[in-house]
């Protein structure tokens, strides 16, 4: 009778897969705080007029509209800053937010939205309510706190 020969079975090896985690981009100076009118929003990021680039932020908010958290998403040049939906909308998931206020600011003082602001905000939105995210504005702050345009509130925002 003839032996049979087994063969070891070979086990594949996967790449161990990153976890993800939310990360504060800092401290919650108000958490809990409720974000009811644009001015809130603005006095949050006052922080904003003295930058000498863009930034984007992200105010994630409960379906209170209460602040759970908020983030940089990115930092460019003095007259543009690369944004892509996903990773604006990968730390809002991860935070559980229910909506979102968009911030960034112009070093040039003027708050006029440009084509690509219109653009970016058009695909934020539409991104949003394909996740069940609220975009509930989109504010662009120039040189003061008290120069600002609210998207939202001149009807621009979806």
């Amino acid at each position: 009778m003839a032996e049979k020969t087994v063969t070891p079975v070979e086990r594949k090896r996967y790449p161990t897969l990153p976890r993800l985690r939310v990360t504060r981009a800092g401290k919650i100076s108000e958490p809990g705080a409720v974000y009811a009118s644009t001015a809130l929003a603005v006095a949050h990021a006052r922080k904003m007029v003295r930058l000498d680039r863009e930034e984007f932020w992200c105010l994630h908010l409960d379906a209170k509209n209460r602040l759970v958290g908020y983030e940089v998403i990115a930092m460019g040049s003095m007259t543009a800053a690369i944004i892509h939906p996903r990773e604006v909308f990968k730390g809002l998931i991860l935070n559980s937010a229910a909506s979102v206020i968009f911030l960034h600011n112009h070093p040039s003082g003027d708050t006029t939205p440009s084509g690509e602001d219109l653009a970016l905000t058009k695909r934020l939105y539409e991104a949003g309510e394909l996740l069940g995210i609220r975009v509930l504005d989109h504010i662009i702050i120039g040189d003061s706190i008290r120069n600002f345009c609210s998207l939202a509130d001149k009807g621009l925002l979806s």
